[in-house]
C-alpha cells in the first residue's frame, strides 16, 4: 500500500485511494507518513523556490530507453559523463550471483525469465526491469562461459 502511495506521489497530480470498509491502522499509518513527508517536502520547496511538476515523455522516449539507467541519458558536456560503449551495459539489477557451471546458469537464466514475466503481469515494471537488466547481464555470461 506505502509503495502505491510512493508511486502515486511521485506525479504532481497524483492521486491515491484506498478501498475499505474501515480505516486499518496501516492505512493509518500511510497517510501520516504521507502528510509528514508533504509538510516537510512544501517547506524545502518553498524554502529554495522550487515549483514542483511531472516529468513529461513521449512514447517514443518511453520506448527508446533500452535500461532503466539509460533515463539519465548521457552528456558529452559533462565533464563526468562516461561515454557509451557497445560492450558496457547499465543496469538496475544488484550484482550478480555466481554460477559455475552452464547448466547452473541456465538453470538461474530461466528462473530470473520467469520472474521477469511475472513481475510484468503484476505490474510491478521497476522489479520486471530489475531482472530483465540481471537476466542480460547472464546471457552475457552464459555466451562467455560457452566459447
Amino acid at each position: 500500500m506505502t509503495q502505491t502511495a510512493g508511486r502515486a506521489a511521485r506525479n504532481v497530480n497524483g492521486l491515491v485511494i484506498f478501498y475499505a470498509d474501515k480505516m486499518t491502522d496501516s492505512m493509518q499509518k500511510t497517510i501520516n507518513e504521507t502528510n509528514r513527508r508533504r509538510e516537510k517536502q512544501i517547506a524545502f520547496n518553498i524554502e529554495h523556490g522550487i515549483t514542483p511538476r511531472t516529468v513529461v515523455k513521449s512514447t517514443k522516449e518511453v520506448f527508446a530507453q533500452t535500461s532503466v539507467l539509460d533515463i539519465k541519458g548521457y552528456d558529452p558536456a559533462n565533464p563526468y559523463a562516461i561515454a557509451p560503449d557497445e560492450n558496457m551495459i547499465t543496469v538496475a539489477a544488484e550484482e550478480q550471483a555466481e554460477y559455475k557451471t552452464i547448466p547452473q546458469t541456465e538453470k538461474a537464466l530461466s528462473k530470473i525469465k520467469k520472474e521477469m514475466e511475472k513481475a510484468a503481469r503484476d505490474l510491478d515494471f521497476m522489479e520486471a526491469a530489475r531482472l530483465r537488466d540481471e537476466m542480460f547481464l547472464l546471457q552475457k555470461k552464459l555466451e562467455e562461459m560457452k566459447k
